[in-house]
């Protein structure tokens, strides 16, 4: 999606937009299918950085920076066009006044329903004089908000067809999501004469092919997947291919990272504060974490290297003479609050960034997790497949010479399993050609030649509570395995039980 209003000037922009903002107390931000948030105009922000205008929010939900790319104003409502993590996450972003937001819910509702309805007209003609019984939304990030899917159920003499697609823009990022919430309406709804239909936009059709072949057998069949033109006017069947067919796909081989920037500065800080911050290297630079949380940037300007320091959510600075006292304020604070003895469990440097906390404890020692995991090399954040927005949590090689893809959570999150199936598949791919012997990824360590097991881990009353449905759904060619951390995992990672979940 492209929004009108480029960038051009982004001076006029940045003043049109905080003006704006101005204009209402309290506003919603909706984010595609994700928890919409409601901010009040103190908690958000524009601003101009070296050019570039971005969008800044915080408050108890967390705090997110976005670069904005284009904008609209659509009457009370600013519709942003942004991107954050270097490009690899893009979003469109809609602010409207909360005062007019029971008006927006309603047109919203009245919008999607009306979808759902071409999309029951096409499924009734795509089938042989079939009737509709039911048509409506599935549940919202809220009880008030509008569904993202259609729930359609067709009858068709003693047969019935239960067919879901998307109401709202299915963006790649959230195929997980809508897969999880279909395939958890076809559960519900299992019985001997029934057909379950996938509608998805064609651009979408791939990708949703590709997650449907890591499911197991019995699920694959019994799904039908559709193609809906871009014009609302036709179905198409669609044939998606095996596990063994993907697996025996051609793909471009893996690429490590470019030689690392050695910084001195860096290297001081992170030789003062040993057991809580860790150094991300890149070619063009380093980024200090404190227990997974970036505060610190360093990069080589005209020669001279520049620092930038500020938490997420908060305006950087250039570390000099003039802000030698704010840096000593937020390393301080740090101290305080990022620690996991910290008196102020709900203050937002604890809360923050969780699963790159957890990430860094096991990067530390990842064999707290499987005594049998090899503790080095570990490879964080691994691009299993290039240009790739998501990134496996953690890739580690067991003594045993078998990979294992490591998932993290700390937090409910229904596609987890999803998730750890697709990033075995990249990683397998590039296992079975070879391309990570290549790369000599382990060192010397050979790999063996059997499957990738997947690790989905988090603390035990963090699992979302379907997750046991949705895992059991999995192909059992992808062994996958529970972890249950303990609670307290921040004082030290321990594992209270480990189970296979799709055997």
């Amino acid at each position: 999606m492209q929004l009108p209003n480029s960038l051009t000037e982004p001076e006029k922009a940045c003043a049109e937009l905080s003006a704006r903002r101005e204009t209402q107390v309290e506003w919603f931000l909706a984010r595609g299918t994700q928890r919409p948030l409601t901010l009040k105009n103190h908690e958000m922000e524009f601003r101009l950085d070296r050019g570039q205008l971005y969008f800044a929010c915080w408050g108890g939900n967390g705090a997110q920076l976005w670069r904005v790319k284009g904008f609209e104003i659509n009457g009370a409502s600013i519709i942003l066009q942004a991107e954050r993590r270097a490009g690899a996450e893009k979003q469109i972003l809609t602010l409207t006044p909360h005062a007019t937001l029971r008006e927006g819910k309603i047109e919203l509702a009245t919008a999607r329903l009306d979808l759902c309805a071409r999309l029951a007209h096409l499924a009734q003609a795509h089938s042989d004089g079939a009737t509709i019984e039911q048509l409506n939304l599935s549940t919202g990030a809220t009880p008030a908000e509008p569904g993202p899917y259609a729930r359609i159920v067709l009858r068709q003499r003693r047969l019935r067809i239960y067919a879901t697609g998307p109401v709202a823009p299915l963006e790649p990022g959230r195929v997980d999501a809508f897969l999880a919430a279909s395939l958890l309406w076809f559960n519900a709804k299992q019985r001997d004469r029934a057909q379950f239909w996938l509608i998805v936009p064609e651009a979408g059709a791939e990708i949703v092919g590709e997650r449907l072949a890591l499911l197991r057998e019995g699920w694959r069949t019994s799904i039908t997947l559709l193609a809906c033109d871009a014009e609302w006017q036709t179905l198409t069947p669609q044939q998606f291919p095996t596990l063994r067919e993907l697996l025996a796909q051609d793909v471009k081989p893996v690429k490590l990272p470019s030689a690392a920037h050695e910084t001195d500065w860096a290297d001081a800080v992170a030789a003062s504060y040993p057991h809580a911050v860790d150094v991300a290297r890149g070619r063009h630079g380093a980024t200090l974490r404190w227990r997974g949380l970036p505060f610190a940037r360093v990069r080589r300007v005209l020669r001279e290297e520049r620092v930038w320091f500020g938490v997420d959510g908060k305006r950087r600075q250039i570390l000099n003479e003039m802000t030698q006292s704010e840096w000593d304020k937020l390393i301080a604070e740090l101290h305080a609050h990022r620690r996991h003895d910290a008196p102020d469990r709900r203050h937002q440097l604890y809360r923050a960034r969780s699963e790159a906390w957890l990430e860094t404890l096991l990067r530390q020692d990842i064999s707290k997790l499987d005594p049998g995991l090899v503790i080095a090399p570990l490879h964080a954040q691994f691009r299993a497949a290039p240009g790739t927005a998501r990134p496996v949590d953690l890739l580690a090689l067991r003594q045993d010479g078998r990979l294992a893809v490591i998932e993290l959570k700390t937090t409910e999150d229904r596609e987890h399993a999803l998730q750890g199936a697709d990033y075995w598949l990249r990683v397998e791919q590039q296992r079975r050609r070879g391309h990570l012997a290549a790369a000599r990824l382990f060192g010397d360590q050979a790999i063996a030649d059997e499957p990738a097991l997947v690790y989905l881990a988090a603390p035990l009353l963090s699992f979302h509570r379907d997750f046991t449905t949705l895992a059991t759904m999995l192909h059992p060619a992808i062994e996958a395995f529970r972890f249950d951390l303990n609670e307290d995992w921040r004082a030290g990672v321990r594992v209270a039980r480990r189970m296979r979940v799709n055997g």
